[in-house]
């Protein structure tokens, strides 16, 4: 059995890029010929979401597969539409694992004992899609409730080939509230940064990065680069390009010298670019999956351009 990391590595060289593309579907944002299909299709208004969310993130799936390695659904915008939803999840899921994409469900668990056995059984499907309802390659946990509710997630991801990301320094603006917090002349960040990186060493065996990551945003390139030196064998994934403010040049210090050791997610900036320019004009609604083609590709040059992901060489 393979490790996730070194599936992760695998399909980042085949890619060459890190270029990471976040399924976060919004209702009110859907191209209208999707939206009015399924209200026609639906016997309710959630039901109707449902069969949207996964009609659309299906179609950039199929659009995107070629080009990246990997994708992210965002758990939350589906199990927002009930249990119509969580099927359409499981089912863009499965869909995205057949297209040969790995994928990363940002879910953000994170429970004591048993409980985390549970999530983790449920989303941590690793190397065989059939080994979890949820067929998820990885996981996003939050770690905010100690190491020990880390534990069961680890184990299931070494049992199965998969692999986790612990959220440690996020990309929304509030997180220095308490992430920046000082304890034992250590922010609190840097404190669970230092247990990632013992986690993370543990699972690596004889491979240079382990199966347990790490989310550190894009929108703090400093404490970025002071992460990257603090956690030399951890995958980082990265929120925050984009339309959240972060560049490619700030990503740049996540990466080892062949590109490797991290992935940059875009989101609304590729799934929804039909509804910004240069886009818009381009392409418009009416051609809003070569809106996610072309923004895809200029993401994947830009961030060739500006990162050590530009040494990535594709099909090697």
């Amino acid at each position: 059995m393979k490790t996730y990391s070194e599936r992760l590595q695998s399909a980042v060289q085949t890619k060459g890029t890190p270029a990471l593309v976040g399924l976060d579907p919004r209702w009110e944002q859907l191209p209208g010929e999707i939206t009015s299909r399924a209200q026609t299709q639906a016997g309710n208004p959630l039901d109707a979401r449902a069969l949207a969310y996964e009609e659309f993130c299906r179609r950039i799936i199929d659009v995107v597969a070629d080009k990246v390695p990997a994708v992210k659904p965002q758990a939350a915008f589906f199990e927002a539409c009930g249990p119509a939803g969580a099927t359409a999840l499981a089912r863009v899921i499965r869909h995205a694992r057949d297209a040969g994409l790995i994928v990363i469900c940002d879910a953000k668990r994170g429970d004591i004992g048993s409980t985390a056995e549970a999530y983790a059984a449920a989303y941590l499907a690793g190397e065989d899609p059939d080994a979890a309802p949820w067929a998820s390659d990885a996981l996003t946990v939050n770690p905010y409730l100690g190491v020990d509710t880390l534990e069961p997630f680890v184990r299931t991801a070494i049992a199965r080939g998969a692999g986790l990301y612990v959220l440690v320094r996020t990309s929304n603006p509030g997180a220095g509230r308490f992430q920046d917090l000082v304890a034992d002349d250590q922010t609190v960040y840097r404190h669970v940064a230092a247990a990632i990186e013992e986690l993370s060493v543990q699972s690596a065996g004889t491979a240079h990065y382990g199966d347990v990551g790490a989310v550190v945003g894009a929108t703090y390139p400093r404490e970025l680069e002071e992460l990257r030196a603090a956690m030399p064998h951890v995958p980082l994934l990265i929120p925050g390009y984009g339309s959240q403010g972060g560049t490619s040049a700030d990503t740049a210090a996540a990466f080892d010298e062949q590109g490797h050791g991290a992935l940059v997610n875009s989101s609304r900036g590729i799934i929804f670019a039909y509804r910004r320019e240069p886009y818009a004009e381009a392409y418009g609604e009416a051609q809003w999956e070569a809106a996610v083609d072309a923004a895809t590709r200029d993401m994947i040059a830009d961030l060739a351009a500006h990162t050590p992901a530009g040494a990535l060489n594709p099909n090697t």
